[in-house]
């Protein structure tokens, strides 16, 4: 049992109680102990169907009698107690002592309300108190946290639980741990400061990681991630969390500028350890930095942290059987040291309570049988100490669950072997980046110019001729033609986009805004982005006529006719309403920076947001100059008026890749002919990403937070054409 000794924050004492001492919430443990005289594993495809027969457990009690046991000692203790004299406030609460026992979800779901509750008092004290640990990010995440009623320690606890990635995030694991019995404990995390290879030689590495698994099996370094360790693992409250991230972006501004772009890498081997060591003169210049980083957060977050002294090496292969060392050898010299890498500093932080239980991963979801068993969904990891499962039944293991905090009995058939690092979280300073995007295919890219011909009867009645067409077609006030100039995308563009968004939340990345192009495509690519993503109903489409395609290629003499606002939300679109044009604010060459934020402020105060080129203002058959000044004005206007920190998204045409990544970038538009070569090599969804270097000003092009899109082309197939075919 963890209980506080003093009233310093995060004094704690490990204290041996006996069985009496238990809370209640801990009595579910010792009830399959006593009660369970035998058990058998359970088989995993059996758990699929509800008939399924439950492990045989003989009770002396039948389950389903015990919530009318508990109702009727209920019954008699209120009776007895009434007749003492008891408050009604004590009948209460021991009346939920005892429904906790058969119904603890309802009491997490008023433990909730109650803290909610609370919640309010708490933030005056709040400001006082912490006003001068928190940053900005930490600010801007925890309020809406505090508004939604959660208290300050929870609210704390959850965005250092999930490295203050966003309030969605911080909300999921609150509902999630609503009934973990440790919520309120002060129990800090523990951080450690990597330094992390990304790029070409980190590939390698996760190729050389899978590789010595496959052929000579696990060992100790696979438990981690590639990376160098700066420091010792350290304590940090919750509070102060925010003061570490300030430590490290201080540690980095001083030393950017003599931080080595290339570390030599030397490979060394013993009968137990093979790695590659770094050579003296990035490895002092590494360590000053951790020394750096150890300082300012003993200033910033009163953290005591011990930088590595040793030294400095990044792990292939620890503890392994010294008969795999030669293989182990071979496989590591295929590795290049040399290959180009970013060297990334980076925090991760674990719960400190289960640095010695083994991290178990559900393979099947688990439904529980009885009040003691723990609830599991495929894919969560789960917390087991090994001698405390030396009492648990033949077949069953006693475990913790990272998802929610719960603990109970589980079949361990239903589960693999994890990595120690699979529950860490890593603690990232918030960075501002900017993915481009190119549209899904597009209808009319498949079925040509055509196509509409080729999906409607007679009678003006949409149908789908091929698979790849959409299941249907927004309505347009302008009519069916209006398609012809601003085709919508196939349903292969669907998929494609949808399956890009779910790869982004699979790799985590934070989206803060999203702009597209007007073009219908474009929209709709945005849409199922955010989809895939799993925040459209958070995040809205800025609409920026200034995205547009180079107007010189469009067939027509005009602008093509664009769906309208009101259009697009009517058939549930997430279109931001607030982002729009205005005529008279147009951000051109002789508006002066004074001149353009005087007008800016003056509509921004009527809760406007506004986009840079008025869709009036797009001319047709526009010149090269005009469409690269008007792309140069667009990103500029667009990084300008975006938030400082996340994933700007931009979803345009072909040319977008390179017409508002060049500005940024600080170099000059391509010539015209070599241009329109390079528009023809951008497949559908092809992207590029580019990070924002704060301390250097200016921002670099590197690789895409996912992988790209590959795919072969599909040809029209009529059976009678070809089996019949003479």
């Amino acid at each position: 049992m963890v209980q506080e000794t003093d009233s310093s924050p995060g004094a704690i004492e490990i204290v041996s109680v006996t069985e009496d001492e238990l809370p209640d919430s801990e009595l579910c443990f010792f009830y399959k102990r006593f009660f369970c005289i035998q058990q058998t594993k359970v088989d995993p495809s059996e758990n699929e169907n509800e008939d399924t027969t439950t492990p045989q457990c003989h009770v002396l009690i039948p389950l389903r009698l015990l919530p009318l046991i508990l109702a009727l000692s209920l019954t008699v203790i209120i009776a007895v107690a009434i007749g003492l004299g008891v408050s009604q406030l004590e009948i209460l609460q021991s009346a939920l002592q005892i429904f906790s026992l058969s119904h603890p979800e309802l009491l997490g779901r008023a433990e909730v309300k109650r803290k909610r509750e609370m919640a309010a008092s708490e933030t005056p004290l709040y400001s006082k108190v912490l006003n001068k640990q928190k940053n900005r990010n930490t600010q801007s995440l925890l309020e809406p946290l505090l508004n939604d009623g959660f208290s300050v320690h929870t609210a704390l606890k959850a965005l250092a639980a999930t490295g203050q990635r966003s309030v969605e995030d911080a909300t999921k694991w609150l509902h999630s741990h609503c009934n973990d019995p440790s919520l309120d404990d002060p129990i800090p995390q523990e951080y450690v400061l990597y330094l992390c290879p990304t790029g070409p030689l980190n590939d390698l590495l996760m190729e050389f990681w899978k590789e010595s698994k496959q052929q000579c099996g696990k060992n100790r370094a696979h438990e981690i991630f590639p990376h160098i360790t700066l420091c010792e693992f350290f304590t940090c409250e919750d509070q102060k969390v925010g003061g570490l991230y300030e430590a490290l972006k201080r540690a980095g501004d001083r030393f950017s500028s003599c931080f080595p772009t290339i570390i030599s890498l030397s490979l060394h081997s013993s009968s137990s350890y093979i790695g590659f060591f770094l050579s003296d003169g990035p490895s002092n210049i590494i360590k000053s930095f951790a020394a750096a980083f150890a300082t300012e957060a003993m200033t910033l977050a009163d953290c005591s942290v011990k930088p590595s002294t040793k030294q400095l090496h990044l792990t292939l292969a620890n503890k392994f059987y010294p008969h795999h060392q030669k293989t182990l050898e071979q496989l590591a010299k295929s590795i290049n040291p040399k290959q180009p890498c970013n060297w990334m500093a980076a925090l991760y932080s674990r719960d400190m309570r289960f640095v010695h239980y083994q991290v178990l991963r559900a393979l099947f979801q688990y439904k529980p049988q009885n009040i003691d068993e723990l609830m599991l969904n495929a894919g969560d990891h789960i917390y087991v100490d090994r001698i405390q499962s030396v009492d648990a039944c033949s077949g069953w293991v006693i475990g913790i669950s990272h998802r929610t905090g719960c603990w109970g009995f589980l079949p361990e058939n239903y589960t693999e072997k994890a990595n120690e690092s699979d529950t860490w979280v890593k603690h990232s300073p918030a960075q501002r980046g900017l993915l481009v995007i190119r549209h899904g295919e597009r209808i009319d890219e498949v079925f040509g110019k055509s196509w509409l011909q080729q999906c409607f009867t007679a009678s003006g009645k949409y149908y789908r001729a091929d698979l790849n067409f959409p299941s249907n077609l927004p309505n347009r006030k302008d009519g069916i033609n209006t398609f012809e100039d601003d085709p919508p995308l196939s349903s292969c563009g669907i998929f494609q986009s949808r399956l890009i968004g779910e790869a982004l939340l699979e790799k985590e990345v934070v989206v803060s805004c999203v702009y597209s192009s007007p073009a219908l495509h474009c929209i709709q690519t945005a849409q199922h982005l955010l989809e895939g993503l799993q925040v459209e109903q958070r995040i809205k489409i800025r609409i920026e006529p200034g995205l547009f395609e180079w107007t010189k290629w469009e067939a027509n003499t005009t602008i093509p006719s664009f769906m309208t606002e009101s259009e697009l939300t009517g058939v549930n679109y997430s279109i931001d309403t607030t982002y729009r044009s205005v005529e008279n604010l147009i951000c051109k060459d002789d508006f002066s920076p004074t001149e353009y934020h005087q007008e800016y402020s003056l509509y921004t105060k009527k809760g406007m947001k506004l986009c840079n080129f008025p869709l009036s203002s797009l001319m047709p058959s526009e010149g090269y100059e005009d469409y690269t000044n008007r792309c140069s004005a667009t990103i500029k206007h667009i990084i300008g008026s975006s938030a400082t920190e996340g994933i700007i998204l931009i979803v345009g045409h072909s040319s977008s890749l390179d017409s508002f990544t060049r500005p940024l970038l600080g170099l000059s538009a391509r010539d015209s002919n070599d241009f329109a070569q390079f528009v023809r090599k951008i497949p559908s969804l092809g992207m590029c990403f580019c990070e924002e270097l704060t301390q250097e000003r200016k921002w670099q092009m590197t690789n895409a937070p996912v992988k790209m899109l590959t795919h072969g082309s599909n040809i029209a197939f009529n059976w009678k054409h070809i089996l019949l075919d003479n």
